[in-house]
């Protein structure tokens, strides 16, 4: 039964970072497509302009920042699934008034899927996100993705409340009890790829980090 429950809740998140990923994705075809509008815009501002149509070219820059608007900035980190991925999540934060601060260089090419860069990066930031909505004070998460030789390295601090009791390599909670299924998700990927991950809660701050081999 629970061998069963466990492979029902593998299955779900799966399907949720499939699902995830094809949002990330569009996301990315959008900025793409921007980029490549961008030259197009600018000679229709510079044609109004050069014919004195300056209101026109007013209401056209109004249209034109509204639509941008809707888009948030891409991270670039060389690597274009984690680009997507981190895009996204970086933008709810953002949004849920976190202050981020992001810094990552990847290679094109990694050892991990692209699901698995999904499930993996996308659990350890849900769970950030939702340890700043607990913390009091300033909220705040601070990310380093890099390469340390062949290997991946991830380091993740952000706010969070009171300290957690660790029960085994995880961490207690009022919703869940051990927090949670995505640390354990994210885990399990990890260590099947050869790598090791820790996560370490104090008062007010949550660490999470893991180094994979990132070679294909």
């Amino acid at each position: 039964m629970l061998k069963r429950t466990y492979l029902r809740l593998v299955e779900m998140q799966e399907e949720q970072a499939r699902q995830h990923l094809e949002e990330v994705r569009s996301i990315h075809n959008e900025m793409r497509g921007y980029k490549h509008d961008f030259h197009h815009h600018l000679q229709a501002l510079k044609g109004q302009l050069e014919a004195g149509q300056v209101d026109r070219a007013i209401v056209y820059l109004e249209q034109l920042d509204r639509s941008l608007q809707t888009v948030d900035t891409l991270l670039k980190t060389g690597n274009v699934t984690v680009d997507a991925i981190l895009s996204a999540k970086l933008a709810q934060a953002r949004a849920a008034g976190i202050a981020v601060t992001a810094e990552a260089n990847l290679p094109p090419e990694l050892s991990l899927t692209d699901l698995e860069l999904s499930i993996v990066i996308g659990n350890l930031l849900d769970n950030a996100i939702e340890g700043c909505r607990s913390a009091a004070g300033e909220k705040f998460l601070r990310l380093s993705l890099r390469m340390k030789g062949d290997m991946l390295y991830f380091y993740l601090l952000n706010s969070a409340g009171k300290k957690q009791k660790k029960v085994g390599s995880l961490f207690r909670t009022g919703k869940t009890g051990a927090h949670g299924f995505g640390l354990h998700r994210a885990e399990a990927i990890v260590n099947q790829h050869g790598g090791w991950v820790k996560y370490n809660s104090e008062d007010g701050a949550f660490t999470s980090e893991f180094l994979v081999p990132a070679a294909c």
